[in-house]
C-alpha cells in the first residue's frame, strides 16, 4: 500500500512538473511574443494579434484542454506541494532551500494574478466582445494605471522566475542533471533564460503606454 502512494506521488510529481513546461510554460513564452507585437502600434497588434484570436475555431474548447485543465492541474498539486513541504529559508539559509521556498511563495501569487489577469482580459471579453476590435487600447487604458501596471510587471516577473526554476528543478527530478556542478551550470542558463523572458515582457508591457 505504502508502495502504491509512493508511485502515484511519483507520477503526480512528475506530471505537475512536465505540465508546467509544457504547455504552461509554453504558452507564457507565447504570451510574451504576442505583446512584444504593441511595439508594432496599435492598428498592427488589433489586426495581427486581437483579430485572429478572436476568430480561432474552437478557441472555448482549446483554452480549456491545453492551457486551463493543466494550470489547474499545476496549481491545485502544487498546493498539495507546499502543504506537505517544510521549506525553513531563515533556519537553513542556503540557496536552493530559499529557491524552494520563493518557488512556493511566487506560485501562490502568480495564481491571484491570473485571475485577476483572465478578468480583466478573457471574462471582460466574454462580456464585451467589442474589446477585441481594439484590444490594444484597452490594454493601454488599463496599463495607464499605475496600480495595474505595478501588477502587470510584478506577476510576470514571478511567472518568469517561476518557469525558469522550475526548469532548473525539473532538470534535477527528471534526473538531467546529475550532480552539482552540473546543476549550477544549468542554473544559470535557467537565469539567463529568466532574465530575457522577464526583460522581453516588461518591454511588451511598456509597448502598450502611451
Amino acid at each position: 500500500m505504502q508502495t502504491s502512494i509512493h508511485d502515484s506521488h511519483f507520477i503526480l510529481r512528475r506530471l505537475h512538473s512536465l505540465f508546467g513546461l509544457i504547455p504552461i510554460g509554453g504558452f507564457l513564452v507565447l504570451h510574451i511574443w504576442e505583446n512584444g507585437q504593441s511595439h508594432l502600434g496599435a492598428e498592427y497588434f488589433n489586426y495581427y494579434v486581437a483579430q485572429p484570436i478572436m476568430h480561432t475555431t474552437y478557441l472555448l474548447i482549446i483554452e480549456i484542454v491545453v492551457i486551463a485543465l493543466p494550470l489547474l492541474f499545476h496549481a491545485g498539486y502544487g498546493l498539495v506541494i507546499i502543504g506537505s513541504g517544510s521549506a525553513e529559508p531563515f533556519r537553513y539559509r542556503y540557496r536552493r532551500n530559499w529557491l524552494y521556498w520563493l518557488q512556493r511563495v511566487s506560485g501562490v501569487a502568480i495564481v491571484a494574478f491570473l485571475a485577476l489577469h483572465i478578468g480583466l482580459t478573457r471574462v471582460a471579453a466574454w462580456l464585451d466582445p467589442a474589446i477585441y476590435q481594439d484590444l490594444f487600447g484597452y490594454m493601454q487604458q488599463s496599463l495607464t494605471q499605475p496600480v495595474t501596471l505595478v501588477v502587470y510587471l510584478l506577476g510576470l516577473w514571478l511567472s518568469v522566475f517561476h518557469l525558469s526554476n522550475g526548469l532548473a528543478t525539473a532538470a534535477i527530478a527528471w534526473g538531467l542533471t546529475t550532480n552539482a556542478a552540473a546543476q549550477r551550470r544549468f542554473g544559470y542558463v535557467c537565469l539567463l533564460i529568466g532574465v530575457i523572458l522577464g526583460s522581453l515582457g516588461t518591454h511588451a508591457l511598456i509597448g502598450f503606454l502611451p
